[in-house]
């Protein structure tokens, strides 16, 4: 076939584009019936000319030749993977190495997004171990995509900036990596995943473990593993593990507006207890009307430590909440506050940002606000009041503020 008919056949089934130029090609006059169509696939840098300037139109086309025109088309966005043309020249496509519809699919199965959180913190009172202020910008980045009908792949990669000083201390980290779904009616996650035990009161960082899931109406959770680095807010380089193997068993379900939830946690060389097993058992409940939330929790840890110490070895947690801001919402927001009071065997990791020293147990009060100021950016602040339960109640004030934005 002629190299102006296929052109003009081209046209006909949707090769386009936005720009029209003169045409380029001395052999093809204006007056010609596949002018417009040469000049617009010319214009969009699909077809190219020989090197005299002409385009030789009478001139055979070979399929190969016009799958090269179809693949620039693509390349260009002048057509999409849907039309025609990329039906019937998908073999050439292929030898090409334009493969399309594969590459559609990954598109839509691989996904990736982010968030970015500035963060300056002021502690008062005592700080030790901590600076008396500091602040950072953490940036994360999320990478998703389907396995398989029932699993996908989630990892995280993680950046921190010490704003303190200038001696370029950041720490890039891979820091989640882990596969989630289902086999039958059980969840499974497999890998380094983000562990968030009883309300984060107990543990809130990462965990290298595996998690199934069972149930509907009443929840069944097993697990088991070893947890990961409890690197402290303030310091993003520290790969101290917080504890060593663990295992969790947990219990799940709602009555009503009621939300109810139980955990056994065994862990092995806790490092605020000096390397010593834990044991923990926590009961908590939650009950919401509209946006108001009111939570109660109780929690009793290892007596083995906290005797061997003469600590106490009990705690709980009183919550209430109002609202949340939605990032994708301007203007929501949320407030809440909570009062601690746990024994050193009652924590592991707390999900709290305020300061104590964990050896000792904490005491005090924890408030919150966080407003939408625009679409994907919520900023937040935080007061934290506490004491650490030993006989001198040594006082801790933490004031924290943030700005996360969301991408």
């Amino acid at each position: 076939m002629k190299k102006t008919l296929v052109l003009a056949m081209a046209m006909a089934l949707g090769v386009s584009a936005t720009a029209f130029a003169a045409n380029p090609f001395s052999d093809v006059p204006a007056g010609h019936w596949a002018y417009a169509s040469v000049a617009k696939l010319a214009a969009a840098g699909v077809v190219d000319g020989y090197p005299d300037g002409t385009f030789k139109g009478n001139n055979l086309m070979t399929r190969y030749e016009m799958a090269q025109i179809v693949a620039k088309a693509l390349a260009k966005g002048a057509i999409g993977s849907d039309d025609k043309l990329v039906g019937e020249f998908a073999d050439e496509l292929d030898n090409l190495g334009v493969r399309v519809a594969k590459l559609e699919k990954n598109s839509d199965n691989v996904k990736i997004t982010g968030n970015i959180r500035a963060t300056y913190v002021d502690y008062a009172g005592s700080t030790d171990p901590k600076p008396a202020s500091y602040s950072k910008i953490r940036t994360r980045l999320f990478l998703s995509g389907e396995v398989n009908d029932n699993f996908r792949y989630v990892s995280m990669l993680q950046n921190e900036q010490n704003l303190n000083n200038g001696t370029g201390d950041e720490a890039t980290r891979f820091q989640r990596a882990y596969l989630t779904g289902k086999i039958g009616q059980v969840g499974v996650t497999a890998g380094r995943f983000e562990g968030f035990i009883a309300e984060g009161n107990v543990y809130d960082n990462r965990v290298d473990a595996v998690k199934l899931d069972f149930g509907k109406t009443l929840k069944v959770t097993a697990e088991v593993g070893k947890m990961s680095s409890s690197a402290a807010t303030y310091d993003s380089t520290s790969t101290t593990p917080a504890a060593g193997k663990y295992y969790r068993v947990g219990l799940g379900g709602n009555v009503g507006q009621v939300a109810l939830e139980a955990n056994y946690v065994k862990a092995n060389e806790v490092t605020t207890l000096g390397g010593t097993d834990d044991k923990i058992y926590t009961l908590g409940a939650n009950y919401t009307t509209g946006k108001t939330t009111i939570g109660a929790m109780y929690l009793k840890g290892s007596s083995d430590y906290t005797d061997y110490f003469d600590m106490d070895n009990k705690g709980y947690v009183i919550s209430l909440a109002y609202g949340t801001a939605k990032a994708n919402k301007v203007g929501s927001f949320g407030a809440w506050a909570k009062y601690y009071n746990q024994g050193a065997s009652t924590v592991i990791a707390h999900t709290m940002n305020g300061a104590y020293l964990g050896q000792y147990g904490l005491k005090g009060y924890g408030v919150g606000v966080d407003y939408t100021v625009a679409k994907n950016m919520v900023a937040g602040v935080q007061y934290f009041d506490l004491k650490d339960k030993d006989l001198s109640d040594t006082k801790h004030k933490t004031l924290w503020s943030q700005l996360i934005i969301t991408f």
